[in-house]
């Protein structure tokens, strides 16, 4: 059987190997600062909300926060998918379109992030919505992801990563991908997730609506 084809989804939990003592207790860290952010910013809103007091609420010193995050906004983005959805890209049988390649991969990226708390998902997005540093700091990430997606749409395809077509498509999904949830957002978090970002992918392929060709 092709090993392509056999392949398990990279963002499965149950997929991935299992994790040594030292690696299981940086995650338990990272959560742990997590958890007490978001529970401080719903407590209190984003800017009353400092380091000291989520070091203070997850029981780890300032310096270990830091250590893990560098901006109170990198605690609030997110960032562990982007290396699964390259693997996941880079995974797809060598046969498959494209556009069902990245169809599939969204879906998976958006499958794991609301396989989180959903009150969690809705505050980091109102807050990519509401709050400008917030904002900011996820605009200079879409450019580490770009960097991961690119490699991987290239390596997938055939085609050189540095080619400004792959960049252009690669940053397309990252902002197209960006709008969706924003535009969730924007609209209360009514629908599916699951439907917009398959809308986005349409204008993608065919251009706007009503479009002359």
């Amino acid at each position: 059987m092709n090993r392509m084809t056999a392949a398990r989804s990279p963002l499965s939990p149950a997929d991935r190997p299992q994790l040594g003592l030292r690696e299981r207790k940086k995650i338990k860290t990272r959560e742990a600062i997590r958890a007490a952010t978001y529970a401080l910013i719903k407590e209190q809103g984003y800017d009353a909300t400092t380091i000291e007091q989520i070091a203070e609420r997850a029981e780890v010193s300032p310096s270990t926060v830091f250590r893990y995050f560098p901006t109170k906004e990198d605690i609030v983005l997110t960032d562990e998918y982007d290396p699964l959805m390259a693997e996941e890209l880079r995974a797809r049988p060598a046969g498959e379109s494209w556009i069902d390649s990245v169809r599939h991969v969204m879906r998976k990226a958006i499958d794991a992030n609301m396989a989180e708390d959903p009150e969690v998902v809705r505050l980091r997005t109102h807050l990519t919505v509401q709050v400008p540093a917030v904002r900011s700091r996820m605009f200079e990430h879409m450019s580490v992801t770009g960097s991961l997606l690119r490699q991987a749409l290239a390596e997938r395809f055939g085609l050189d990563p540095d080619s400004l077509e792959v960049r252009v498509y690669a940053m397309s999904l990252i902002g197209g991908l960006m709008e969706v949830s924003m535009f969730w957002a924007e609209h209360d978090f009514e629908g599916d997730l699951h439907t917009f970002a398959d809308r986005a992918l349409d204008v993608m392929e065919h251009g706007l609506p009503g479009e002359n060709r």
